[in-house]
């Protein structure tokens, strides 16, 4: 019997606040201005599942169950995940090794699954965060390149980038407005998210 195609494409986005597009004054955040720009021959479903300041301990414990709630065993449908990485292991004063096994653990759960991954890594912060993010960034970009995993840096081209400088000055240097997420949007549509969809990349 032949296996069906899928018709049907569901994306979870678990993550922290900035996946909710926290600080937006249109409401949109990167996700919503990539969902925009996503032009998937599929019937296209995707689920922002943010907590606010959630380290990466706490979404590695929690994330297979949100994923669970919105996947069926129906190969009509084609399930992935993103993970949106946040700034909260700083706070917390996770150990960067913490932060690597936190994120190794997802990605190697979802592998085993044979869920599809992308990761988006965590975006500059307030200046005293700064340096600890960029540690947090590269690491996770190694455990993201070591399972030939998506990455995008969102750190090292924002980090002195002066509209994304503004945008969280204009914030109270927290969140971006609608400038900031936009340069988040414009990097993750041009980190291989077409490719990893299978789309070509005019179709993003």
């Amino acid at each position: 019997m032949t296996t069906p195609a899928p018709d049907q494409l569901r994306i979870c986005v678990v993550g922290d606040e900035l996946a909710a597009g926290v600080g937006d004054p249109k409401g949109l955040g990167w996700l919503g201005r990539v969902s925009a720009r996503t032009r998937s021959p599929l019937l296209t479903m995707i689920f922002p599942l943010a907590v606010p300041g959630e380290t990466t301990t706490a979404l590695s414990a929690r994330w297979e169950g949100e994923f669970n709630r919105r996947a069926f065993n129906d190969p009509r449908i084609d399930h992935r995940i993103v993970v949106a990485l946040g700034r909260a292991d700083v706070a917390a004063g996770l150990t960067v090794a913490r932060s690597r096994l936190n994120l190794a653990n997802i990605l190697d759960v979802a592998d085993d699954r044979r869920i599809p991954a992308f990761v988006v890594g965590p975006p500059p912060g307030a200046d005293h965060e700064r340096d600890r993010i960029g540690e947090l960034s590269t690491a996770f970009a190694d455990v993201a390149n070591r399972r030939r995993v998506p990455y995008v840096d969102t750190f090292t081209p924002l980090v002195n980038h002066e509209q994304w400088l503004a945008d969280l000055a204009a914030g109270g240097t927290t969140y971006p407005g609608q400038a900031g997420y936009g340069l988040m949007a414009w990097l993750v549509l041009h980190t291989g998210w077409a490719r990893w969809l299978g789309l070509p990349d005019d179709d993003v």
